[in-house]
């Protein structure tokens, strides 16, 4: 079934991130200081973050210290103050690109995974940006690092339902506040790699203009593989989940995904100017890349914001559209194709002429 939204356009992003940055160098002293490793645990800690390609990553914490925190309280209580803060700090950004006031935004959906709060931050996010009382809201829940398109299919179809109008669409996650010390080598991965922050998208129903269009969008979802990716609950806290088995099982389902969003459209990989992917990690890059048979410089944007923030979940796919946008737009009435993937074990996609 074809899902084409032909005035769906893109507007503007905007990001934001947690004030708290440390070089992986400054990670990697803060967690031998606050924690007792195994001199096996202090080598995998340090060949990732000592020997990898991640420069640094911003943590929603207001010192390293607080990393020694773990009951579920704090860190809850670290998710609600910089998730809320970061999310309406990218809000109000891609708003400002956009050229919109809070005034104009008819539906908001935001999405997250990395703590729970009820209501839900729409009902943040909607205070702090002073959004009217009638806004729809709609908030996304346990959908893991590919939820950020999801979220923005769900805004579109709510502006259809609406009849027009303007939607801002919210990622944010703060990994941090996930943080679980254990000896298992996935655990190790997860707290050297995942990054904190926000990515804010602004849509809108327009019948002209040049802005990005939202073409169609693919779901592939892979129960069976469920227990290689996931978040579950172990010792009242959220433990992550991730198998050594993440980058192949990732190219897998990028590639299934993805062959059914172009067939539908009568189109090939070659026809696809520009790849937004995911920046899961440099192995699960490279597999995508060989898997696609994509030349050597089509991901480098994922790359470059992997290096410099690690992988910030759901947001990070906009840190990579941003980047694009900014450093190497794409030429008008090319194709594009959003990817990303995570818990569950699933994969997403986005078609869209630029």
């Amino acid at each position: 079934m074809e899902h084409t939204l032909t005035n769906t356009t893109i507007q503007a992003v905007g990001t934001a991130n947690p004030p708290l940055y440390l070089t992986q160098e400054e990670a990697f002293e803060s967690l031998q200081s606050l924690f007792s490793l195994t001199p096996a645990e202090r080598d995998l800690y340090r060949r990732i973050m000592l020997n990898g390609t991640i420069r640094g990553r911003y943590l929603g914490m207001a010192a390293p210290e607080e990393a020694a925190r773990t009951d579920q309280d704090a860190l809850i209580g670290r998710f609600t103050k910089f998730a809320r803060a970061s999310a309406r700090d990218a809000a109000r950004s891609a708003l400002t690109r956009a050229g919109l006031s809070a005034e104009d935004v008819d539906i908001l959906v935001v999405n997250t995974c990395t703590g729970y709060l009820c209501p839900g931050l729409t009902s943040y996010v909607a205070e702090d940006l002073g959004l009217r009382e009638s806004v729809r809201t709609l908030d996304v829940m346990g959908m893991g690092c590919g939820s950020a398109l999801p979220n923005v299919q769900a805004a579109a179809g709510l502006l259809g339902l609406n009849g027009g109008g303007v939607a801002l669409c919210v990622a944010v996650e703060i990994c941090s506040a996930t943080l679980f010390m254990d000896p298992d080598p996935g655990v190790i991965v997860s707290n050297a790699i995942f990054g904190d922050g926000a990515a804010a998208l602004v849509l809108a129903v327009r019948e002209t203009g040049s802005a990005p269009r939202l073409v169609d969008f693919e779901t592939t979802l892979l129960p069976a593989h469920r227990e290689a990716l996931r978040y579950r609950t172990e010792k009242q806290r959220l433990r992550n989940v991730l198998s050594a088995r993440v980058p192949v099982l990732g190219a897998d389902a990028a590639d299934r995904n993805i062959r059914g969003l172009l067939q539908r459209h009568n189109l090939s990989k070659n026809d696809v100017a520009r790849w937004i992917v995911h920046p899961g990690g440099t192995e699960v890059l490279s597999r995508f890349e060989k898997k696609l048979g994509l030349n050597g410089n089509t991901l480098e944007h994922a790359y470059a914001v992997f290096a410099e923030y690690g992988n910030m979940s759901s947001p990070s796919v906009w840190f990579v559209w941003d980047r694009m946008m900014r450093e190497d737009p794409p030429e008008p009435g090319t194709w594009g194709v959003m990817l990303s993937f995570g818990a569950g074990f699933s994969a997403f996609s986005a078609l869209i002429r630029f």
